[in-house]
Order: C-alpha cells, then structure tokens, then sequence
C-alpha cells in the first residue's frame, strides 16, 4: 500500500489526527498474518468479532432484564451495538480510527456471564478461591483461547489495539494501586504478549469506554420506564433529566408519553456526546500528543466529560441503581439467577461428566483449580435460555427466574 496513504481512514480516505492509532503501523498480532488487500487490520478485528460464537450469543444474554419478559428489552447484543455506534461517533468527530473504537465496543462485553451483573457476581463468589472471575478477563479469554475457528491457532488472534483497548478501556491496570489485583487471566496473557498494563489505552478505545456509559445509561432509562419501574414525573429528581423534560414541553406540549420518552432518550444521548466531543477536544489541545504513544502515556484519559456532566452522569447512575437495579420487582430475578449459576456450579464441580462431551472430557484429568476455572468458561458463556435449561436438567427442581 503506498505510503501516500499513511495517517488515512483505510474506507474512506480522511485525515486522522496524528495521535489517533494507525492499523498500518499496529502492535502486530499475537500470531503473524499477511495483510489483507481489502481491508485494514483494524477492520478485520471488528468482521473477526462479530463473526465469532461470543458475539452471536450475546443476543440471548441479560443487559437487565431477561428477554422472555418481553420483546423490546436491551439485550447484551444490542447494547454492544448501541455502544459501536457511538463509538464511531465520537471516534468520527475526533479523527480518530472509527474501526478500532468499534472494535473495542464490539469487544467490551463479550466477558458476560449469564443473567447479567446478578450471574457475573455469583460466579466470581463461586470462583473466588480459585482466582475469581472478572468479565473483561474472560472477554481476553474468549478472544485468545475459547474460539476455535482458525487453522493456526485459537482465539481470533486480534491487534495489540484492539486487545489493550478490551482489556484497558477504562484505563490502566497497574500504577497509582499498589493493592489492585490482575486478574489471573490477563497477567498470564501479558507475559506471552505485553499489553503495557501501566499505560492507558489508545483513544479510540478511551471512547469506546465513554459510549458504554452514555448507552447504558440511556437505554436503561427507557427500559425502565417501558417496564413501569418508575414514570417520567420521577426522572425529575435528576435535575439534568428535568431539565430536558423541560425542554421537550416547551419545543412540543402535550406530546404523548412514547414520543416524551423517545425525544428524552435522544437528546439524553446527543447531550453526552456533544459534551465528550468537546471535553475530549479540550484535553488533546492541552496535551498537544503527536502520536498514539502520547496518549497511552498521558497520565490521564483524554476521552471524558465535563466536571458538569460528569455529575449529572453520576446523579443518573444514582437514581437508577436505587429506582431500577434494586427495585423489588428485579431483586427476586437477581435472587433466583444467582441460585441457578451457584447450584451449576457446584453440580460441575461434583460432576464434571454432567456437561457436554467435550467439556467433560477437558475437565476429566485437571486438578481442582484447572477444573474449575474450565467449569466457570463454561458456565459464563452460556445464555440466558440455555443456563435455564441445565437448571431444570441437573438442579432437581424446576428453577425459573421468578
């Protein structure tokens, strides 16, 4: 490819900025491949990832609420796919590589145990003594052991981009800590293939992070209002969320309540882009980094929101958690997927010869850790359907999610 071409968007031919990552001149791959003629490197991780087992299956994982309860609830999916977009968002207007940051949203949650937050929190109890388990972990996991589907190797052998941004994306593993703990997984990883744990993550991967917030906490809003957990009128303890209400009934009174909650949730997304775009441009023209490597080393994310929007973010994460994520309507769920992941767990454990064929083989002549690291691979990478079903298979009882 000439070299004319250097610091260009590979589909499009724009301008990056000099500090955005180049997939020309990437960290290489853990394994060595060829360039592809049609596409560039960066590209490949992201037709890589939604191509692979994990990322389909995400379609029938829990965001909050379990898809049986009806059809229009997020699911991890499409969350992933909300995040992506806003990824490419901010990435677009920053002059940043658009495929890296959707790389990196398209990879952020693939980690995801079974019924969301409630699974990944039993499981890591259940493996506490045999090192824990820690979704973004698991996601390195995924990608550079458990898919199998190339010839020359497992896992799908992404960019150094592309993996310090999954593992990375809210900032450095090591530094200011002392006490913080690596999960096992990933400082066995960065032995074979340095991530640089101390550093940060390339930009790209800085607003992958920021398009997780500003989606979850979107879609979490219209979820929990479509599920009646509260009503419009509550949201206007949040003085940001108010504030918009406000606006709405000023530009159009007596719109009906869909249409209010639509025109909330879109100007809710568009307020917290507009706000990282500007905070995050702020902080590159004070920085002034010439390369991707002046943003690893900044000491500091570049990517994020004003002091102002900042808190509104943690005032809407306040309300939610109280309104939504322990309301007495989803504890119960909570509650009774937590008893389905403990009872598979311990059944595995006893019985390893109960999973499938090729599980049960793995884990037929490992010790006690080995196996149970193996039990929670599988375990965490079922759906939500498919851990019910093992539940009424194995538990004795008919366990459904209340």
């Amino acid at each position: 490819m000439s070299s004319s071409l250097a610091g260009l968007s590979f589909q499009s031919g724009k301008p990056l900025a000099p500090y955005a990552a180049d997939f020309r001149h990437n960290g290489g791959r853990l394994f060595s491949e060829p360039p592809s003629p049609t596409r560039g490197d960066f590209q490949r991780d992201r037709d890589r990832l939604i191509h692979s087992s994990a990322f389909r299956r995400l379609a029938y994982k829990t965001q909050v609420f379990i898809p049986s309860e009806g059809d229009h609830f997020r699911t991890r999916l499409t969350h992933t796919i909300e995040v992506a977009q806003i990824s490419r968002a901010l990435a677009r207007g920053l002059a940043l590589d658009e495929d890296l940051a959707e790389a990196t949203a398209l990879s952020h949650d693939l980690g995801h145990a079974c019924f969301g937050h409630a699974g990944e929190e039993v499981l890591n109890k259940c493996v506490a003594p045999y090192g824990g388990f820690d979704h973004n972990a698991h996601a390195l996991r995924i990608v550079t052991r458990l898919e199998r589907r190339y010839a020359g190797w497992d896992g799908l052998n992404l960019c150094y981009e592309t993996l310090e941004g999954l593992v990375k994306h809210n900032g450095p593993l090591r530094g200011g800590d002392k006490n913080k703990k690596i999960p096992f997984e990933i400082s066995e990883f960065n032995k074979v293939f340095p991530l640089h744990l101390e550093l940060y993550a390339s930009a790209e991967a800085q607003c992958a992070a920021l398009a997780d917030d500003i989606a979850y906490n979107a879609h979490d809003v219209d979820d929990g209002l479509r599920a009646g957990l509260f009503d419009v009128d509550d949201l206007r303890e949040v003085a940001f969320l108010n504030g918009l209400l406000e606006e709405i009934a000023t530009l159009h009174p007596g719109l009906e309540r869909v249409r209010v909650i639509h025109e909330l949730v879109r100007r809710l997304i568009t307020r917290f882009v507009e706000d990282a775009l500007a905070e995050t441009q702020s902080r590159l023209t004070a920085l002034q980094p010439r390369s991707v490597d002046d943003i690893r080393r900044a000491g500091r994310a570049v990517a994020g929101f004003s002091p102002e929007m900042a808190a509104a973010q943690k005032d809407l994460k306040d309300f939610l958690f109280v309104r939504m994520y322990r309301h007495r309507v989803i504890l119960p769920v909570w509650k009774s997927a937590g008893r389905i992941v403990r009872g598979l767990f311990e059944v595995f454990m006893a019985e390893p010869q109960k999973m499938p064929e090729e599980w049960a083989e793995a884990a037929k002549n490992v010790g006690e850790v080995a196996r149970a690291r193996l039990i929670a691979d599988y375990i965490a990478g079922m759906t939500d359907r498919y851990a019910l079903a093992q539940a009424r298979q194995w538990l004795g009882q008919p366990l459904e999610l209340e």
